[in-house]
């Protein structure tokens, strides 16, 4: 028994020691986790603020929306009346009174201001509001070659040759064939702004993957570079009389179809407005 004594405690104490060893092992694994643990949930909180602060944002931003667009009709309602009110008073004038011509040039000139006004309430109320999709599935083939029956006349008429490429193929998507076309001649319009001189329209159609591309593309005076992140902004323009919303209201619309609408443009030789919308999956 004496003999073993030894050898046993030599075990036990070797045990204790690997079991020390284990448990510290396990502890530091532990203070790890922990320490992960600790970083995980700062790092939740921290998401969690910021998505709480974004919502008090997005909630901020809908209000001065709702806001905006109770004031604008409220500015619309009595501008009406301004604007009828200055075409009754063009009425009464007599053209026989020698400031006749002087008080009816200041009258047009109020008017033509007023009027102005009107249409960018108009835009802005038809921007901020609600965009309600009525989505049918069309060839856009057939609707492009509508849009160019129509606006040959103009294009033609600017010295500005018109030209369409369509896709070989049918090319079936699921729009709003009303809101599509709007954008579309936005573009074109746009385009043919850029072209007072003349100039060719290209008007193309064709596919990628799971998408029907649509180019715009003109041979005017292109964007400046440091112009092309801010033209779908907002009431940003560089035209003359230009309310600055054609674009970022032909934006919206291709996004609220689960599309994109980008521009590449070369100063000096002209831009491409491309259009992409998804493709009826069969």
């Amino acid at each position: 028994m004496n003999h073993f004594l030894p050898g046993l405690l030599v075990g036990l104490l070797g045990s204790l020691l690997v079991s020390a060893g284990l448990a510290a092992a396990v502890l530091v694994r532990l203070e790890r986790y922990r320490g992960r643990m600790r970083r995980t949930l700062s790092r939740i909180r921290a998401a969690t603020r910021r998505r709480r602060a974004r919502w008090r944002s997005v909630q901020r931003l809908a209000e001065l929306g709702t806001l905006a667009g109770g004031l604008a009709h409220e500015i619309k309602n009595p501008l009406s009346t301004v604007l009828l009110n200055l075409q009754l008073l063009q009425e009464d004038l007599d053209p026989e009174d020698p400031a006749y011509s002087r008080f009816r040039a200041r009258l047009n000139t109020v008017s033509r201001e007023a009027s102005r006004l009107r249409e960018i309430l108009d835009d802005f109320l038809k921007f901020a509001g609600k965009i309600e999709l009525r989505r049918t599935e069309v060839d856009l083939n057939v609707l492009l070659e509508e849009l160019v029956d129509f606006f040959a006349p103009q294009a033609q008429l600017n010295h500005v040759q018109l030209r369409f490429k369509p896709h070989t193929g049918p090319l079936l998507i699921r729009i709003d064939s009303r809101l599509i076309k709007q954008t579309i001649l936005n573009l074109m319009i746009n385009a043919l702004q850029a072209m007072p001189g003349g100039g060719e329209l290209i008007l193309s159609a064709s596919t990628e993957g799971d998408s029907a591309l649509i180019d715009v593309i003109d041979t005017g005076s292109g964007i400046p570079t440091d112009d092309l992140d801010k033209i779908f902004l907002a009431y940003y323009s560089t035209k003359k009389g230009g309310t600055g919303l054609g674009l970022a209201m032909s934006q919206r619309i291709i996004q609220e179809h689960d599309g994109q609408l980008t521009v590449n443009s070369e100063p000096g030789k002209g831009s491409d407005f491309r259009v992409r919308l998804p493709l009826v999956v069969r």
